[in-house]
């Protein structure tokens, strides 16, 4: 079975191809010294390429590929997920990290707090 090719389009505007390789690549730095085996890894860089893939389109943003890291990163390993969030979402102080955890914390009780993280938006680096 023959797949369609899923470019992404970066923030320059220069289109490449979707690779899973880059996607393990950038979230193993998140999970330098963390218990996460390379299977798990690829799991989860499976799982971006199929949450990316659903949309339909055959580009997607690179924006939205790490929007669909976080979610997984998040289940697989927390402390990954706070390094990769931070900064993926440009976290700038520590009041960021304050309401990361905090709801972290919330939904471990089955609780939602104003702000969440999880599948928000990067924050823009100008206009």
């Amino acid at each position: 079975m023959e797949e369609a090719s899923l470019q992404v389009r970066k923030r320059s505007g220069a289109a490449e191809p979707f690779s899973r390789a880059k996607v393990v690549a950038g979230v193993r730095k998140a999970c330098q010294g963390r218990p996460v085996s390379s299977e798990e890894l690829a799991r989860l860089a499976q799982r971006v390429e199929d949450t990316v893939r659903a949309s339909g389109a055959a580009e997607v943003a690179a924006e939205n590929v790490g929007l669909a890291i976080l979610g997984p990163l998040r289940e697989l390993d927390e402390v990954a997920y706070l390094r990769f969030a931070s900064v993926y979402l440009s976290f700038e102080s520590l009041a960021d990290f304050e309401q990361a955890i905090a709801q972290l914390r919330a939904d471990q009780a089955g609780q939602e707090l104003p702000g969440h993280v999880v599948g928000a938006s990067p924050r823009s680096s100008g206009p």
